[in-house]
């Protein structure tokens, strides 16, 4: 496994995160097993993913509590990366979406970070947070200064409740606050092949300030892995029913070029899931790729994404394909 500062900040992580969302289970998780859960993170932390990502409204709690349960005994080997921001506990805020029977709305306030914090604190077993994000950017109606935000958590990192400051789903002026108000050691976004956004403005801005990059859903999905066939059809209530590459013509292009990365897997002995993992760590210098696991057969395609290492030329060929893709798409 490899390992890479996170920031500025000092700490070293893997390369790999154990992306704990699906260990919340709920509605979106029905199925989910805390002991094979548990069972999943011990067999991540032997085989060197010491970084696990969770936040309070995976499974509203539950997936903090069962990391806690998870690294007890091993706390000063585990990087821990949660979040604030996603608010249940009063009306107070701007309303996201209805999960699981509760009201969820944004709120950055500072006295609803300093009761998120305290109560992810004490699911988690511990007395400091290594990353501590904000979930999502404030918003209308009920829209904190940034300013405010920043200095409760800069607050925060002063008392050594949490280490590193991170932000998640924003865009490069939410970024810039952070560095002008205070400091920033990793922003978190959706980024793999099939949503190159990033590359755009807010990777440059992290690599201009040593600033790391989270990437979630590699994969797009399953839509990456191989193992989507054209024709397939998504259920009612698949909340990817509202991504334009799981439809017709796109969903045709997309598992076309699926199966090139299985020709390409097959050429270092790895899947098409490894070498689309290994496609964001080989491009990008400050990415740190989180991977949604919930069982321990999860981990060994995300293992060997990490260790691949692709050419210049085989990045470029990808690059190119991609160039293709996107050209041919109705997006």
């Amino acid at each position: 496994m490899r390992y890479k500062e996170i920031g500025q900040s000092g700490i070293q992580a893997s390369v790999v995160t154990f992306g704990a969302f699906g260990i919340g289970g709920g509605f979106q998780f029905p199925d989910t097993n805390d002991t094979e859960s548990i069972r999943a993170i011990h067999a991540a932390l032997d085989l060197g993913i010491n970084i696990i990502d969770t936040a309070p409204v995976y499974g509203f709690g539950h997936s903090e509590e069962i990391v806690g349960q998870a690294i007890k005994g091993r706390r000063d080997k585990v990087i821990i990366s949660t979040k604030c921001g996603l608010w249940w506990g009063d009306e107070e805020g701007s309303y996201r979406f209805t999960w699981d029977g509760h009201s969820v709305k944004r709120n950055l306030s500072p006295r609803t970070i300093r009761m998120e914090v305290e109560q992810s604190l004490k699911r988690l077993g511990t007395d400091y947070i290594d990353i501590y994000y904000t979930h999502n950017p404030a918003m209308e109606p009920f829209l904190t200064p940034i300013e405010e935000t920043i200095e409760v958590l800069m607050q925060l990192k002063q008392e050594g409740k949490i280490r590193a400051i991170g932000a998640s789903n924003c865009e490069p002026h939410h970024v810039q606050s952070y560095i002008d108000y205070g400091e920033i050691s990793i922003v978190q976004k959706k980024f793999n092949m099939l949503s190159r956004e990033p590359e755009q403005a807010i990777l440059p801005l992290c690599n201009e300030h040593q600033i790391s990059f989270h990437a979630y859903s590699p994969l797009a999905q399953g839509l990456l892995t191989g193992h989507i066939r054209p024709d397939h059809v998504l259920e009612p209530n698949d909340p990817r029913q509202n991504d334009a590459w799981w439809h017709g013509r796109n969903l045709k292009l997309a598992t076309e070029f699926a199966g090139g990365l299985v020709e390409i897997g097959s050429e270092y002995g790895v899947s098409a899931s490894s070498i689309a993992v290994a496609y964001l760590l080989n491009k990008h210098a400050n990415v740190n790729v989180i991977c949604g696991i919930r069982k321990e057969k999860h981990l060994h395609e995300n293992i060997a994404g990490a260790e691949v290492v692709l050419p210049p030329n085989v990045i470029a060929e990808l690059d190119f394909r991609l160039q293709k893709l996107e050209l041919a798409a109705e997006l």
